[in-house]
């Protein structure tokens, strides 16, 4: 028997919407900050800076680049330690508190809530688990056969377009009354014109949402506080 509010699709973007900052780069300088051997490995970073800069290269190529460089190589065992270390401080005071507070809402109404971000799948999941998503959509990045870290991505970077595809792919598959998105930049606009009913947060001002009288601003400011948020 199909849960109460199973049809409706709830999909989260997560830096910047449900996190108060960027959640990559931190992460990854944090490691950097306490590895300071690996900085000189960022020069390898240049080739595809370059090549962005002249539309050479795209986001995916140089996010890729940079996880390889910062921290390819690190055991699976290390690189963890640090993310566990670093998630419990994002979870615990990186969060806007109002998105927590609809994260809540939509779960007890019963709503299929998916998390879809830009950011990689070596820690995205973790943060997914413990806000209670169903599901998880984020870039995926290449381990070595030994467990090491590569780094270089292994999918799509999965942003602007790359979201549309996806969102478009759950609703064929699960044909919802209705989809409710939450993002956060001019780059989650695309996916969340197909939605039913979205929410830019904190976002600029944009044209684009003339044209789409269901999404609608709202902003948030609130921090959480307190322990780590638990899953369903």
């Amino acid at each position: 028997m199909q849960q109460e509010g199973a049809d409706v699709l709830v999909v989260f973007d997560l830096d910047g919407t449900i996190t108060r900052h960027d959640s990559l780069m931190p992460l990854v300088f944090g490691f950097l900050w306490r590895h300071p051997w690996r900085l000189p490995r960022l020069l390898g970073v240049l080739p595809s800076a370059l090549r962005y800069l002249t539309s050479r290269a795209d986001r995916g190529e140089l996010k890729g680049s940079l996880l390889h460089a910062a921290l390819g190589g690190a055991p699976r065992a290390q690189l963890q330690q640090w993310v566990q270390r670093y998630l419990h401080r994002l979870l615990t005071r990186g969060l806007f508190a109002e998105a927590l507070q609809r994260i809540a809402e939509h779960r007890a109404s019963g709503h299929h809530l998916v998390l879809m971000s830009a950011s990689t799948d070596f820690y995205v999941p973790q943060i997914a688990s413990a806000l209670g998503f169903a599901e998880t959509l984020c870039t995926q990045v290449r381990w070595h056969a030994d467990g090491r870290f590569d780094g270089r991505l292994s999918s799509a970077n999965c942003r602007g377009l790359e979201k549309v595809k996806q969102l478009e792919r759950l609703q064929q598959q699960r044909q919802p009354r209705a989809t409710i998105a939450y993002g956060n930049s001019r780059a989650d606009l695309p996916h969340m014109l197909l939605a039913s009913e979205a929410w830019y947060v904190n976002g600029p001002d944009d044209a684009l949402l003339d044209k789409a009288s269901h999404i609608r601003r709202v902003h948030w400011q609130q921090r959480n506080g307190g322990p780590p948020p638990a899953g369903p």
